[in-house]
């Protein structure tokens, strides 16, 4: 039996439909609204509004849960590779063994990227942003291959499509703006060792990954290859009902992903622990400031927007930065304040009694620098790992009989009627 909720504005009472999602999460359906009363909804930022039904991903931030199709993500993160969950995520279901040789094969066969496509890289400022050339890029896949065919193989290559070769354009964009000869994938590599292949292999100094920067990698990305409704995410849904193709609704997931806000975290994590380094300042002074009401200082990669206990990626990945750090013996101040202030928050009752513990961007920030990663790719890094969700989610928005073009309503607040005065008759400010 359906269950209502009752709202009554100025005597009118109508019901409105409660919706139960398979982990007991509950709504108020409220498309009728409008129509019967006349009132909107008004949710700055959609906190607390349901935009869609997915089968996705689950994520609990009270209790620290994260699922990929019904997954949780610490057996992901410890037993799958990054190939398989794009697989589980785009699909609906883990590959076969048949089924996942079958899409490496296929990945590797789309790694190249057009030749022409160079021109492009070749002719942007140097002083460009990685992310602003990968949106314009991916943007322009749909212009050098074919549009996507609407039938189960047309996805599937189009996808496929997209996970190799925007990891090869990442890497391009790197080595072009070093000014440095363009890697090629290699058949016999992983998928993720031959991203670190292609930015880090020089015809002087022959890159070979360590295995435990692989898994590391594969563990970053598939960390952030959902994350549910996310801002990127939305941008994503919101673009693609409009029937955009799939090429401009990712390009515009990448220009979201962008903000400092959202993708642009970890690398602020940086920013701040370099700040704290050439300005002599002792964390212990930071936790005080961090600590201040009154004080406009901010702690980056602490706390979180969702979970409102430790996030579960932030406790998986300080494993694999623990270990990456300790098998590669890195010296560098920057990391070594990092981990003071890890310390310090997973120790002190102010911020675990405000749950501001380290979060994923925080460990990943750390991970990827000592990876050499460099600075302004950290987003970049982000963008390959979460196009998997992008993907999966701007399909599901597809093929959803209940979904519309994206439309928001305002409350406006603006003037009311007032006439147009003669440019003659107005007065000079």
């Amino acid at each position: 039996m359906t269950e209502y909720a009752t709202l009554t504005i100025n005597g009118q009472t109508i019901e409105l439909p409660i919706i139960e999602g398979t982990e007991g999460e509950r709504a108020v359906d409220i498309r009728r609204l409008r129509a019967e009363t006349g009132y909107i909804s008004f949710d700055p930022g959609f906190a607390n509004t349901g935009s869609c039904k997915s089968t996705i991903t689950y994520m609990d931030g009270e209790k620290g849960i994260l699922r990929y199709r019904g997954i949780p993500i610490e057996e992901l993160a410890e037993h799958s590779s990054f190939v398989e969950t794009s697989y589980l995520l785009i699909n609906g279901e883990l590959p076969t063994r048949d089924q996942l040789n079958r899409t490496s094969v296929q990945l590797n066969d789309h790694s190249l990227v057009h030749e022409d496509m160079q021109n492009f890289y070749q002719n942007f400022p140097r002083a460009s942003h990685p992310m602003g050339i990968l949106s314009a890029m991916v943007n322009a896949l749909r212009s050098f291959y074919p549009e996507l065919l609407y039938t189960d193989e047309g996805f599937e290559d189009t996808f496929l499509r997209l996970l190799s070769k925007v990891r090869t354009m990442a890497a391009m964009a790197h080595k072009i703006s070093r000014g440095h000869k363009v890697e090629y994938p290699r058949p016999d590599y992983t998928y993720c060792a031959n991203f670190l292949h292609m930015m880090f292999n020089t015809p002087v100094k022959p890159y070979i990954a360590r295995k435990e920067l692989v898994k590391a990698l594969n563990v970053f990305w598939i960390l952030h290859a959902d994350h549910e409704q996310n801002c990127s995410t939305s941008v994503v849904r919101s673009v693609g009902s409009a029937r955009t193709n799939i090429y401009a609704s990712l390009s515009a997931g990448v220009s979201a992903l962008w903000g400092a806000l959202h993708g642009g975290a970890n690398q602020a994590v940086i920013q701040m622990l370099t700040d704290i380094h050439e300005q002599g300042v002792s964390v212990k002074d930071v936790v005080r400031r961090a600590k201040d009401k009154n004080d406009p200082f901010r702690l980056m990669g602490f706390g979180h927007r969702v979970y409102k206990t430790y996030d579960p990626r932030a406790r998986i990945l300080k494993k694999y930065v623990d270990e990456v750090l300790d098998r590669l013996k890195l010296q560098d101040p920057l990391l070594n304040i990092a981990l003071e202030l890890e310390e310090v928050a997973l120790s002190d009752s102010y911020f675990v009694d405000y749950n501001l513990y380290p979060n994923v961007d925080f460990y990943s920030g750390i991970l990827l620098k000592a990876m050499q990663i460099p600075t302004n790719m950290f987003t970049v890094m982000f963008a390959i790992g979460r196009l998997p969700g992008w993907i999966a989610q701007w399909q599901e928005n597809l093929i959803d009989p209940e979904q519309r073009l994206t439309r928001p309503r305002q409350i406006y607040i603006g003037s009311n009627t007032r006439p147009y005065i003669p440019i003659d008759e107005r007065q000079k400010a």
